[in-house]
């Protein structure tokens, strides 16, 4: 119980400090990583891509998206399945931004009626996995917002770990994070 009241306490401290970020601060933040994803060696060689679709005060993605659809990179953003009891995310195809709806949380997400992506070892080195989270530290550890949802996602896909980049803006590193045995680490960290 002491590692989910602490691992609560960073998240809201950090999650207010990125709440508080200026409209020009995020935009500069949101130009960068854009540039540095569609520069990323990762992306130009993925045949597919899986990102969260930004919310909030999030870091965005939408750029992001467009530009792996326009290159004709299958795409697939998160569905919240389940909510009653433990909640899935599945990973569902999209063809352009205006399939996306409110959905979990209020978060946009797709109609879950196209193709589910299905992960196989073999294509994993073309496949990007663009994550999303509250606070990350120096030894690429990642808090999320305390669902677990890409943790227990990625837990069977050990190809696809090798191909994940957290997204943050400089305001969501801290020195360190405590973690759980459960936890996965994103394979790169990228902070604006």
């Amino acid at each position: 119980m002491e590692l989910f009241q602490e691992k609560k306490k960073i998240r809201k401290t950090v999650l207010a400090a990125r709440e508080a970020l200026s409209a020009p601060e995020r935009e500069r933040g949101d130009c960068l990583i854009t540039e540095r994803i569609l520069g990323h060696q990762w992306f130009y060689r993925s045949d597919e891509l899986l990102c969260f679709v930004s919310y909030g005060s999030e870091i965005s993605t939408l750029e992001i998206l467009r530009e792996a659809l326009g290159a004709g990179k299958k795409v697939y953003v998160p569905k919240v399945l389940g909510e009653k009891n433990v909640p899935e995310m599945v990973f569902y195809r999209i063809t352009c931004l205006e399939e996306l709806k409110p959905g979990y949380r209020g978060i946009p997400e797709p109609p879950g009626d196209s193709e589910v992506y299905a992960y196989r070892e073999a294509a994993a080195e073309h496949t990007l996995m663009l994550m999303p989270g509250a606070a990350f530290d120096q030894y690429r550890n990642r808090l999320g917002y305390g669902k677990g949802f890409y943790d227990r996602y990625l837990a069977d896909k050990p190809g696809l770990q090798l191909r994940t980049i957290a997204l943050c803006y400089k305001c969501q590193l801290t020195e360190s994070l405590p973690v759980s045995d459960t936890d996965i680490k994103p394979c790169q960290v990228i902070c604006v």
